[in-house]
């Protein structure tokens, strides 16, 4: 049976699907010694799935730095807190590396975060929105990715929590993980779908606009 795709996924829907898990290891990385030992590591995986964190500003003007940098295998995520130990040669040379695809989401904004604590020349990275219109789909989140290939709810309830707290919950970490390691289930299963066109796409409508009174346009004007 072909699986049901839609072009866009009804955001409602989601919060009755049933929720992700991380099924794997977690790993967090605090010293540029464990750096170095967790990047040997990744660079023997032939995938990795990438994101990063940063502590929310929730006042004008106010900014942070990236805080988490979390790298994911199929099994086992690896939490960098960059936050206490800022940009070792290791995570530098993991993110030049151009031998291993590192699976992302908006990646672009994630290294431009990133560049902002060290100056680094972007490896063989692939961004997901730039893949899932070729299979018909428009919606960009993750979020809604996942739902809509899987059907599965992955829970945004601690993207706006303190990233740069001594130490992340098991919540945030459950989290974080996730996002990393849902973007390589995304990328194979795009890519297989693409390969094999073992999917039927909805097209969902785009909403009607709403008609403006002439009268409104006037006093608008």
């Amino acid at each position: 049976m072909k699986k049901t795709i839609y072009s866009k996924f009804d955001k409602n829907a989601i919060g009755s699907l049933p929720r992700v898990e991380f099924p794997g290891r977690i790993i967090t990385i605090f010293t540029a010694g464990e750096a170095e030992k967790a990047v040997d590591y990744l660079l023997h995986a032939d995938i990795l799935g990438v994101d990063t964190e940063t502590k929310p500003a929730f006042k004008r003007g106010q900014s942070h730095k990236v805080a988490l940098l979390q790298v994911a295998t199929r099994d086992t995520c690896f939490l960098f807190r960059l936050n206490m130990m800022g940009m070792p040669p290791a995570v530098i040379r993991l993110l030049e590396d151009i031998t291993i695809p590192k699976i992302g989401l908006s990646w672009h904004d994630d290294i431009l975060s990133l560049r902002r604590r060290a100056e680094f020349k972007p490896g063989k990275f692939i961004d997901l929105q730039n893949m899932v219109g070729d299979i018909g789909i428009k919606d960009l989140s993750l979020q809604k990715l996942y739902a809509n290939i899987f059907q599965q709810k992955i829970s945004k309830r601690q993207r706006l929590t303190n990233w740069e707290a001594d130490v992340l919950t098991s919540k945030q970490q459950q989290y974080a993980a996730i996002d990393a390691w849902a973007c390589i289930n995304l990328y194979e299963e795009v890519c297989r779908l693409k390969k094999t066109g073992d999917y039927d796409l909805v097209v969902v409508p785009e909403p009607e606009p709403v008609a403006v009174p002439v009268e409104q346009e006037a006093v608008n004007q």
